[in-house]
């Protein structure tokens, strides 16, 4: 039996989201955050946009220095030998890389108005992938585009193209959120057993599928023979009305009915994180987590009514499918309403200094004035870049990493 592997798009898919976006160390953190959970893999960028490259590279730096445990960084390009060629012009060390076209009737008529056909995005494809190789990426996936609302027999024949030239995946995406959990099964089947490759679920809510879709679609390539690798964006940010939600999948996964014991979920996910990843996302995007969010919503183990509340006192199993410690769940939030000091563009030594020693998790210490002085400096402009206080994992980090974190601040226009 296959295995079900989480690749979480946050990085790509979550923040070109309109109007919210990420500092590049808060992306950072995010990569940080999703090894630690245990995610097989984080979609990191954007290797052509010049703007991401030293946060790419610095990334790839950060996971040669033994930095991520396991998580993989894969970057997203158009399935153009431009964009290719491109991408390893601007981060050299690249090894996973994921080529995306479009393969609907729809979009091969109302984005490309007559200049390709579906010859010619099959052509293209397989050119692109060639090049890829022959730069040295270690693992392509190939993304068909609107793959819901695409021909099946032309999308067999797109992804064996991509398998016969050396695709390790195909990423189903399923753009509009169009998909059902009834038909998602049986094409991702289909796709999985005749071209007898792994299969990626990339679908979008709009119609609030998002999560049903990803675990069915997962489910049919399982039972066709492969692993399947579930698209996630943390607490579902994503364009319009958002992607899969980290957590809902890995809940959905673990906990629904007769999924785990038919399913199995790879490599070590570690639930614990869950309440730190959402809390941590929900801060740095400027979104409030939603009261009835799966598993860290504020409602998410409230209860008021009285046979709810005497049943879960009884026994927690009663109105409770897992338990709130699960997902770190359960310590007090602490306000401090006394005197704070703060770090920020305009703080000076000591407050910076007396900020660092109040931090418990990790000692943070500096051999003299100038070195605190070098570290505050970068703290400063992570502030100017992010335009809201450091939370103490990134304070930490730019102490830990000074170096990396001046490659994450600098852009070049």
């Amino acid at each position: 039996m296959g295995k079900i592997y989480l690749i979480d798009v946050t990085n790509r898919d979550g923040v070109q989201t309109a109007r919210l976006g990420l500092s590049k160390l808060e992306k950072t953190l995010v990569n940080m955050y999703l090894d630690q959970m245990g995610v097989y893999q984080s979609e990191f960028g954007f290797p052509t946009t010049r703007h991401e490259s030293n946060y790419l590279n610095a990334n790839l730096e950060l996971a040669e220095m033994g930095v991520f445990d396991s998580l993989r960084l894969e970057g997203w390009v158009r399935a153009t030998v431009s964009d290719v060629d491109e991408a390893f012009r601007l981060v050299p060390a690249l090894k996973y890389l994921n080529l995306s076209i479009s393969t609907s009737d729809q979009m091969i008529e109302g984005k490309f108005r007559g200049t390709k056909s579906k010859k010619d995005i099959v052509a293209g494809m397989t050119r692109a992938v060639d090049r890829a190789r022959e730069l040295g990426a270690e693992s392509i996936g190939v993304n068909a585009e609107d793959a819901s609302r695409t021909n099946m027999d032309y999308l067999l024949e797109f992804a064996s193209a991509a398998k016969e030239h050396g695709a390790a995946r195909i990423r189903y995406c399923d753009t509009l959120g169009y998909d059902n959990p009834f038909t998602i099964y049986e094409t991702c089947k289909t796709l999985a057993r005749q071209v007898g490759l792994g299969i990626e679920l990339h679908c979008h809510n709009d119609l609030g599928m998002a999560v049903a879709n990803s675990l069915a679609g997962a489910r049919g390539v399982i039972d066709g023979g492969q692993d399947a690798y579930i698209n996630t964006t943390i607490n579902g940010i994503g364009e319009r009305a958002g992607n899969a939600d980290l957590l809902a999948v890995v809940l959905a996964t673990k906990k629904s009915k007769e999924c785990a014991t038919r399913y199995e979920l790879g490599g070590n996910v570690d639930l614990s994180m869950s309440w730190k990843i959402a809390k941590f996302a929900a801060y740095a995007f400027g979104v409030p987590i939603p009261i009835n969010q799966p598993g860290v919503g504020a409602n998410a183990f409230a209860h008021e009514s009285g046979i709810h509340a005497d049943g879960v006192l009884k026994d927690p199993e009663n109105y409770e499918l897992y338990g709130y410690e699960e997902l770190g769940l359960g310590e007090p939030v602490l306000v401090d309403t006394g005197r704070q000091i703060c770090t920020g563009e305009y703080s000076g030594i000591s407050g910076f200094k007396h900020v660092m020693s109040q931090i418990e998790e990790e000692e943070v210490t500096f051999k003299d004035d100038e070195e605190a002085r070098r570290v505050l400096e970068l703290v400063r402009y992570a502030n100017v870049e992010s335009q809201h206080p450091l939370v103490e994992e990134e304070l930490v980090f730019i102490a830990k990493y000074p170096d990396i974190a001046r490659k994450l601040l600098t852009l070049n226009p």
